[in-house]
């Protein structure tokens, strides 16, 4: 049995129709720049969010430093994020102008640890970028009470996290603002780069989306220098027409999650993911916990199961960030963490033949 890590393909075939007719459209009208389909994206995400504002933008990188330079964070400041991520909630920080500090992980959440947050604020702490990671919402309700606390903002990357929920509220709405990657493999996803961001601030909405469309809400009408971040119409149908299908996907990963956790159940040699109290994963990556996962993940080929390592070295052992003098001892959840996660296919298509297969494959090796 052949089984991808993702496929993609065999979700397009699903609602093939639905995504034929979405870009037929958009090269009928040769609306590829702005126009309708993406104001109606931003509209229909809106509402199905429950948030006043949602501002389309390129990649979810450039949402995360948008939010940063409108927030006015930069030279002086210093922002707080976890030391298990993507890059981009890390190189954002540094190309906004301010200097990234990492907090060291949670071992059973893989969020950034809220008990580790407090003895890296100083008095240049300007906000915590709280990264949502695999689908896990971080602990909430300690991260803006310590926010409140230090009058910091609290800036949610969500990446990995739509439609996750803590205590029945979605990601993305605790903060200040939240950035979302629609990046194809995401658990909505376009098909190429697009992002966007959130927030129910009327003058942060107003400013992010003045400084992602050259600084300007009208054309030639430029208030401030601003990028060029805009998402085309061609993904913001697609998106469009995808958006209806995500409750019913979520459900789905929820449920392959589910039946991991049972067939898995008993390996003494492997820790399988948890999940938060209070809290909905919604699962963009199911990841385990071995400390053989390199050989595993090769027992896993030999198989034909596609395995993927995400975040090998972990954000502070990265050669880009060697000038801030870090350890590996300094970050010695995330460091060991980065020796021993493993993600498994996850995709809502998956079948369960598919799970067990994978599953008696894990079984085979470590019997």
């Amino acid at each position: 049995m052949k089984i991808p890590f993702v496929d993609l393909n065999l979700q397009y075939h699903s609602i093939k129709n639905e995504i034929d007719l979405a870009i037929s459209a958009v090269i009928n009208e040769t609306a590829f720049i702005g126009g309708k389909y993406v104001t109606d994206f931003e509209k229909q995400f809106a509402e199905k969010y429950g948030v006043k504002h949602v501002i389309s933008c390129a990649n979810g990188t450039d949402s995360l430093y948008i939010i940063l330079k409108m927030l006015g964070i930069g030279d002086g400041h210093e922002v707080l994020t976890g030391a298990t991520s993507w890059i981009s909630s890390s190189e954002t920080i540094t190309q906004a102008g301010a200097t990234v500090v990492f907090v060291d992980t949670h071992p059973d959440y893989y969020t950034l640890n809220e008990d580790a947050i407090e003895d890296r604020i100083t008095t240049r702490t300007k906000a915590i970028v709280a990264v949502h990671l695999q689908g896990q919402m971080c602990e909430m309700s300690r991260l803006l009470e310590i926010c409140k606390k230090h009058s910091i903002y609290l800036i949610e990357d969500c990446a990995q996290s739509h439609f996750s929920e803590y205590d029945r509220k979605k990601a993305g709405l605790f903060g200040i603002a939240g950035s979302f990657s629609f990046y194809p493999g995401k658990n909505l996803g376009a098909y190429g780069d697009a992002g966007c961001i959130i927030t129910n601030d009327d003058i942060l909405a107003n400013r992010i989306r003045m400084f992602a469309r050259h600084g300007a809400l009208k054309k030639h009408q430029h208030e401030m220098e601003g990028i060029n971040s805009r998402m085309d119409g061609l993904q913001a149908a697609i998106l469009s027409a995808k958006l209806p299908f995500i409750d019913e996907w979520t459900d789905l990963r929820v449920k392959k999650a589910s039946l991991y956790n049972e067939l898995l159940a008993g390996i003494d040699k492997i820790q399988l993911p948890k999940i938060r109290k209070n809290t909905r994963h919604t699962f963009h990556l199911y990841v385990i916990q071995c400390e053989e996962r390199d050989e595993l993940s090769q027992h896993l080929k030999s198989c034909g199961v596609e395995s993927a390592i995400h975040y090998p070295t972990a954000l502070p052992n990265l050669w880009a960030y060697k000038y801030l003098n870090h350890s590996a001892d300094d970050f010695p959840v995330a460091s060991r963490l980065q020796n021993t996660m493993l993600s498994l296919p996850m995709f809502p298509e998956l079948t369960e033949a598919q799970i067990a297969y994978t599953a008696n494959c894990i079984k085979q090796f470590y019997c």
